[in-house]
């Protein structure tokens, strides 16, 4: 694993650390030990040179409003997903049949809340779909999207649970080693995974701490569904719950986790919303209780511009200092950890 970390571009010295470019406030850098593990350093990175008001993003901005070349963007953006998946292995057409031509519209009935409002900048166009998150095509796809991601981290890797092993077992490892250091006796007993998609990084979560009560939530209910029909297969001795609210107000009891996860969700947020879910997750947090938020570090300008292209609100995540408003919203031990080359984790402690 180390070799595959090594020309991944992870590994920069004697194969025990990397580093790279962010933000100029202070982030951590993951170095990454043979055994997947994911120590923290000090490092001091830059804002990506293309994001905010800078002639590329205005480039790319001009360029998706000219709506005939944005529909050529969109579906290139589709097309890498796709190309890049099935040349990895993934069975994507296989996997959204099976999804489609399931019983999952049956358990769609029984966790949708007809009653939630949705927020505006959810019924934009996300990810190459037209209706974005609230379509049936956009939830039987989302796993396999899900397993490219870490394919395109890690594009040595020989297979995808390898390279799935680096990227979710360096996320769970920084999660946990946060919370052994910062919050004391405070075991992890309840989890809350906000923006949970079809239940992958829940599932993790759950694994990973199999003691504790995971619940899953997601403003999609046709996401939910696909999760809790998998989940119904799945034999555990603390089934997850699937709940359909907003993660910026989602119902639950305050002091009531221990946990609070966020899996790429900001940068599909407008800042506003990022706040407002990082306000929740410090109420519904218990004293001690850890969050963390894994999403996108720096991406090269083509991937920029096609990511751009179905996502709206790219630059206001990028813009974000996603570490001051953690502090700002009261957390504290606040750390940024780079866990492969494309994503970081930010992690924080609710004080006591």
């Amino acid at each position: 694993m180390a070799a595959i970390l090594a020309r991944a571009g992870v590994i920069a010295t004697a194969g025990k650390g990397f580093s790279g470019r962010r933000r100029g406030n202070g982030i951590v850098v993951a170095a990454v030990t043979k055994t997947g593990a994911a120590v923290p350093q000090e490092g001091a990175l830059e804002r990506p040179a293309w994001s905010g008001e800078t002639t590329l993003s205005r480039l790319v901005g001009a360029l998706i409003a000219f709506k005939p070349l944005y529909a050529v963007l969109k579906l290139a953006s589709r097309e890498v997903i796709i190309r890049t998946a099935e040349k990895s292995n993934i069975p994507w057409r296989e996997m959204t049949k099976e999804v489609l031509e399931s019983d999952v519209y049956e358990v769609f009935e029984r966790i949708q809340d007809p009653n939630l409002v949705y927020p505006d900048y959810y019924l934009n166009p996300f990810h190459a779909y037209d209706e974005g998150n609230l379509s049936w095509l956009a939830a039987a796809e989302a796993e396999p999207a899900t397993m490219s991601i870490a394919k395109r981290a890690i594009p040595e890797a020989t297979s995808i649970e390898e390279a799935n092993q680096i990227v979710r077992g360096n996320w769970l490892n920084v999660i946990e080693e946060h919370h052994l250091k910062y919050s004391g006796n405070c075991q992890v007993n309840d989890i809350l995974d906000i923006g949970c998609s079809v239940g992958v990084s829940t599932r993790y979560l759950a694994e990973k701490f199999p003691s504790a009560q995971a619940v899953g939530l997601d403003l999609s209910p046709y996401f939910l569904a696909v999760a809790a029909q998998k989940e119904e297969k799945l034999s555990r001795p603390k089934p997850i719950r699937w709940v359909h609210a907003n993660g910026e107000a989602t119902g639950l009891s305050s002091d009531s986790f221990d946990l609070v996860s966020l899996a790429y969700v900001c940068h599909e947020c407008p800042a506003r919303a990022i706040t407002g879910l990082v306000k929740e997750a410090f109420r519904v947090l218990r004293p001690g209780g850890t969050i963390a938020l894994t999403d996108n570090s720096e991406l090269s300008p083509v991937l920029f511009t096609l990511m751009k292209s179905t996502e709206p609100f790219l630059d206001e995540y990028y813009m974000l200092d996603l570490e001051e408003t953690m502090r700002k919203v009261g957390f504290v031990n606040v750390c940024s950890v780079l866990t492969d080359p494309r994503h970081r984790t930010v992690t924080a402690t609710v004080p006591y």
